[in-house]
This record gives structure tokens, C-alpha cells and sequence, in this order.
């Protein structure tokens, strides 16, 4: 448990990983002010709590960032275009939200002089990895949009560290899947992608063989690898990963196991942006930020299981808001 009540900005907090970061940081006695414009996040995804404050607005909009950033002592900056290919069919529209945002949130952190920011990046940096699983120091290649403009927030970030003693932490995710990933987003991962058809009895659609391999890791984790980094006194880029992979035949045929619902996968071309493996290295993670990953990859599929199979009753939330 964290022994002070720090305030916290987190950039995204409605989606996917901010939610569930959201929950975990509120457990500690954080005090967390959010800044969603809610395209891809839900208030329905975070939980009414006194010490929760949500500001609709758009990393975008530099007046929306500096607002949102005062009296904050640390920033979870986790908004982002995360489709591979968006980025690819408009890289003017991606590189506004990923580089352009990025640096809004990475300027007015360093202008309100926070603590600590600590930022998503990605696996994408790498691109073919020479060989796994991948290390911090691999040669970096992105093969889309998405991963340079991960690999500039980097840059950005060590840049502004240098310039203005802006403290940061950049974490690569790997493969991130879990509850309140939406199946039908660009967004969504492949496993919220596969059990979604799974669980409407439609064959799970694979592009290529099958046999490429990921580092699937569970949103839990991430959540608190972003507590972690957040109160770490270490900066630079840190690996967020399981260290091991399984290829998606296999992810299927277990899916399939706890769905019980085993259909054959339906094959499509090959991507020619698809990475054919990928794992990472997590020695970092567990030396830097203390944190070794608790969910099993079985675990957390009957985690996301459970979740998907209740049903859903919408509520209403009494959250502080400010347009």
C-alpha cells in the first residue's frame, strides 16, 4: 500500500488498461483525475469513487492537457490511437494522437513539474526481432506508423528529460488482453477477437498459418507494472511482458478447452505487416519495478471468460466531471 495520497493524471483512464490502471491506483489511496474524450473509452468502465474526477477532453487540445495537469504529481499517459492498421491507412490522423498528444501530455508534465511520468509504448518498436526473446537494447524497426511513433514518443521522452529534468518511464507492452477489451473495436486484440467469435459458435479467423507466435499478457499485470513505474525511481524504457509465447493454433485449441466450443480456424492471407514472432524479455520488469506477472495465460482466459459470459447491466454513475 502506498503511504501518501498522491495525485494522478491518467491519460486514457476510460479504455481498456486506463480502467483497469484507474481501479488499481484508487485501491492504493490514490486521488486520479482522468482525461478521456471518450472515443474508444466508457464511463462505464470506471467505478463511482470520492477520490475519482473525470475531465472529458483531447490530448490534442493543448489547453485541455495543461488544465487537466495542474496540481497533478504524476502522470499514467496511456491515450493513444492503438490500431496498427489505422496507423497504416491514415498516418496523419495516427501521428496526431501518438506523436502530437503524446508531446502535449510530455510538455505540460514537465511544465507542472510532476514526479514521475510514465508512458505506454510498444512491442511494435522492434519489428522482426533478431533474435528472442527481445531486450531493451534490440535494434528497434518498426514496420507501421504505430511503432515509429511509439519509437518517437521515446525519443520525445529521453529529449525532455535531458532539456527540462522531466522524469520518465516508458513501458513496452506486449500482447495485453482482459475484460472491457471490445471484440468489435479496430482496437481489440486477437484473443478478444477469437472468443468473441467462439462464443457466438463462428470459427475464429486467422490470417495466415497460424503458427506466428505472441507474448500474451494479462491487463491485471499491466495495471500493476503502471502503479509500479509510477513510484519507481527508475527512467528510461522497461519491457512489460511474460517471457513466453504461444503460437495461435494453440491459443485457439486452449480457448477452445475452456470455451468448449472447439471450432476449426477459418485462414486468410497473410499480413504482410504481421509480425511472425514475438516475445519479450522481462528481467527488467522484475529488477527495475519489482513486478513478476501473477496471471497465467489460462488463468486470465478464464478471467476474461467469466467476464464475457455475464451479462451486462448498464448503471448510471455519480462521477465529478468537467467538460
Amino acid at each position: 500500500m502506498l503511504t501518501f495520497p498522491p495525485h494522478i493524471l491518467v491519460t486514457g483512464g476510460a479504455g481498456f488498461i486506463g480502467s483497469h490502471s484507474v481501479e488499481l491506483l484508487l485501491e492504493n489511496n490514490v486521488n486520479v483525475r482522468v482525461l478521456d474524450n471518450l472515443s474508444s473509452g466508457h464511463l462505464s468502465n470506471l467505478p463511482s469513487h470520492p477520490q475519482l474526477e473525470v475531465v472529458v477532453g483531447d490530448i490534442r487540445n493543448s489547453d485541455d492537457v495543461h488544465t487537466a495537469m495542474q496540481g497533478m504529481t504524476h502522470c499514467l499517459h496511456l491515450a493513444a490511437q492503438v490500431s496498427v492498421a489505422n496507423s497504416v491507412e491514415d498516418p496523419i490522423g495516427s501521428a496526431t494522437h501518438n506523436i502530437l498528444g503524446a508531446l502535449n501530455v510530455m510538455h505540460a508534465a514537465a511544465t507542472a513539474k510532476v514526479s514521475k511520468l510514465v508512458y505506454a509504448s510498444s512491442a511494435a518498436v522492434y519489428g522482426i526481432p533478431a533474435q528472442l526473446p527481445l531486450l531493451e537494447e534490440a535494434d528497434l524497426q518498426p514496420l507501421s506508423p504505430y511503432g515509429l511513433e511509439k519509437w518517437v514518443d521515446e525519443r520525445y521522452a529521453t529529449l525532455l528529460g535531458s532539456l527540462h529534468g522531466l522524469p520518465s518511464l516508458g513501458l513496452r507492452y506486449f500482447n495485453v488482453y482482459g475484460p472491457r477489451q471490445d471484440p468489435s473495436s479496430p482496437y481489440a486484440g486477437v484473443i478478444a477477437r477469437f472468443l468473441d467469435r467462439l462464443m457466438n459458435q463462428q470459427a475464429p479467423t486467422v490470417f495466415g498459418d497460424g503458427l506466428q507466435s505472441r507474448d500474451f499478457i494479462y491487463v491485471g499485470d499491466i495495471a500493476s507494472a503502471n502503479m509500479a513505474a509510477l513510484f519507481s525511481p527508475q527512467c528510461g524504457i522497461c519491457n512489460v511482458a511474460t517471457g513466453q509465447q504461444i503460437d495461435l493454433l494453440e491459443l485457439i485449441d486452449l480457448l477452445g478447452q475452456l470455451t468448449n466450443c472447439h471450432l476449426a480456424p477459418q485462414h486468410l492471407p497473410a499480413k504482410a505487416e504481421d509480425i511472425r514472432y514475438s516475445c519479450g524479455d522481462n528481467q527488467r520488469l522484475s529488477e527495475w519495478l519489482t513486478i513478476e506477472p501473477k496471471w497465467s495465460l489460462k488463468e486470465g482466459l478464464s478471467e476474461l471468460i467469466n467476464y464475457v459470459r455475464k451479462p451486462y447491466f448498464a448503471h448510471d454513475q455519480q462521477i465529478n466531471r468537467r467538460a
